[in-house]
């Protein structure tokens, strides 16, 4: 969501599921003893088979309490299962193993549980939820590898957003899975010039690096593509800090707005529709994150209601995406939304059989242009800047028909009205990679 999309108390450690592959919940930012590592040793390049067996570890760090707790628990659960279900089935035949950390959304706490996971020998770590946080683990991942020669840390981010992290910010052990927000807004605008009904928009956003960046990227796009609208308000609030959104959307209403863009996520989408809900505010919604935990139920709590979401994917996927969600559910009773986890383990599986090896130097290099096949094709990692390029989707809220997915047991879905090629939300990279000598 910065970077989306998430209250449960978190079990300590759920039972072993699949073949070696340990499904590990939350593990304590400062360990009182740090286990011994599993399997992220280098290998010697002889490709794929030669992997088989091999357990990779993954550190998974993001905010499994407080505001957002329900956001990282999904997620949490979302690796683990495609973990899961990809063991052994990749090019490379490793199995995958994720361990989460909770960093509270804090970027200080985040160098914390990286610093924990470093102490227990991961070589892999993931997160995705708060472009701070993923400012402060690139920043670290980067400053460990070049003091530690041999040790080193690849970083998936799967859902923090900012698009500096992938230019002035951009790093070689960084790889975003995501599409960042400026993709997103290229994709959602394309879509938006082409609605006439759309005349006064109202901007809400949180006030953090991603919220700042919806506004201006919404701003810049549309005075391209549809001049004349109107920006009517434009409000920035404290992240994860407002529990009564009833002023802002006394505002919305007093601006006279038709439209309403957020890029909210979280328990701050949620209370916001929630608070349009209770003032009977009946105005179309263009989302990056309505998907995410929590907000479908609001949602369907206001009745009918005009909800749009630009995303790389979306309820009602078919294929072995569409059987993973549905078998979530099964197993959890929850939704299955943040499919960069799947890209995520799909694409190193790929890299670890190009490389012949697990170990972080190799891997990170095979990423580099590596291209897999996904659920809505092809998808890229860019060697220029290491952001996956990828289709994006425009989805829309409605009553779910006889077999398509039903969204936190709501009776609605999301449905796609309008897929889009990747070259379509690509945008140029100001990334000037240093990599490693050698």
């Amino acid at each position: 969501m910065s970077s989306a999309r998430r209250h449960v108390t978190i079990a300590a450690v759920l039972a072993l599921s699949g073949a070696g592959f340990a499904i590990a919940q939350q593990a304590p930012a400062r360990p009182a003893a740090a286990p011994a590592a599993q399997g992220n040793q280098a290998a010697a390049p002889s490709g794929g088979g030669a992997l088989k067996g091999q357990t990779v570890r993954i550190a998974f760090m993001d905010p499994l309490s407080g505001a957002f707790a329900n956001v990282g628990q999904n997620q949490l659960k979302s690796w683990q299962f495609a973990a899961e279900q990809l063991s052994g089935k990749t090019p490379s035949g490793v199995k995958f193993e994720v361990v989460g950390f909770d960093n509270k959304g804090s970027p200080q706490e985040s160098l914390n549980t990286l610093k924990a996971a470093i102490d227990q020998g991961f070589r892999y770590v993931t997160q995705g939820n708060g472009s701070g946080a993923a400012a402060a683990i690139l920043d670290a991942v980067s400053k460990h590898n070049e003091r530690n020669p041999g040790k080193e840390i690849v970083y998936l981010n799967y859902a923090a957003v900012d698009p500096a992290l992938t230019n002035e910010k951009c790093d070689y052990w960084h790889f975003r899975l995501d599409a960042d927000t400026s993709m997103k807004m290229e994709a959602l605008t394309t879509f938006m010039k082409d609605q006439q009904n759309i005349k006064k928009v109202y901007l809400i956003n949180q006030n953090y690096a991603h919220g700042h960046q919806v506004n201006k990227y919404f701003k810049d796009a549309m005075k391209r593509k549809r001049p004349d609208v109107q920006i009517v308000g434009e409000e920035l609030h404290p992240l994860g800090q407002v529990k009564d959104f009833a002023p802002y959307v006394a505002k919305i209403k007093q601006a006279g707005a038709d439209t309403v863009v957020t890029g909210n996520w979280g328990q701050d989408l949620t209370l916001l529709v929630k608070a349009m809900n209770d003032a009977g505010l009946k105005v179309p919604m263009y989302t990056y994150y309505a998907g995410v935990t929590g907000t479908p139920t609001a949602l369907a709590a206001g009745g009918d209601s005009e909800v749009y979401v630009v995303a790389y994917g979306h309820s009602n996927q078919k294929g072995d995406i569409g059987q993973m969600a549905a078998e979530f559910k099964k197993k959890f009773n929850d939704d299955y939304y943040t499919f960069a986890t799947y890209n995520g383990i799909q694409l190193l599986g790929a890299a670890f059989a190009k490389a012949g090896s697990t170990d972080p130097i190799r891997v990170a290099k095979a990423l580099e242009g590596l291209t897999v096949k996904s659920f809505a094709g092809d998808v890229q990692m860019r060697a220029a800047d290491h952001q996956l390029q990828q289709s994006m989707f425009i989805t829309k809220w409605q009553k779910a028909k006889q077999g398509e997915y039903n969204v936190e047991n709501t009776g609605y879905t999301f449905v796609p009205i309008k897929q889009m090629d990747p070259y379509v939300s690509s945008t140029p990279t100001s990334c000037q990679m240093k990599r490693p000598a050698g």
